[in-house]
């Protein structure tokens, strides 16, 4: 679907998943994990000849990926204080924003109550199908996505190196 236009793009997804209604089978490759979740219900990742996930596609996510929830208080510093007495993992994305990692967002919400903070935004974050996809394949590729000198680095695999 790389090269159609977006209404083409709509019209296959459609028809995809008008004939997996209908019981049939139907495979798609794609190096476009965001199509792949827009699309597929079910995934099979493979990496070097092997099967490394087969799966929903929830599964997949939320198997894969951290649940971390996005944070908005006038009162960051207090509220991640607090946070990290309840063994919560806390980084800060901006002014006045937090990401919690570790703890429930109806948790965190008692706390700040608690303490009479006020939080503004409370939002769940999910990882997406390709942070999943990263994670899931990560020993099993050749060249890592880091960047250096502005070269692909090569994964250290134990093999030869081209």
């Amino acid at each position: 679907m790389n090269g159609l236009d977006p209404e083409g793009v709509v019209w296959v997804r459609n028809l995809v998943k008008h004939l997996a209604s209908e019981g049939r089978t139907v495979f798609l490759s794609s190096h476009l994990m965001s199509e792949m979740a827009m699309t597929a219900d079910h995934l099979i990742v493979i990496g070097r000849g092997r099967i490394i996930a087969d799966a929903p596609i929830g599964e997949i996510i939320t198997g894969k990926g951290q649940s971390r929830t996005r944070v908005r208080t006038d009162e960051p510093d207090g509220l991640a204080r607090l946070l990290m007495g309840a063994d919560a993992s806390i980084a800060t994305k901006g002014h006045q924003l937090l990401e919690v990692t570790g703890m429930e967002p109806r948790d965190i919400a008692r706390t700040a109550l608690a303490n009479g903070i006020l939080v503004y935004e409370l939002t769940p974050l999910q990882a997406s199908l390709e942070e999943a996809y990263m994670e899931l394949t990560k020993d099993e590729v050749e060249y890592h996505s880091l960047i250096d000198a502005g070269a692909a680095i090569p994964a250290q695999t134990g093999g030869q190196q081209r």
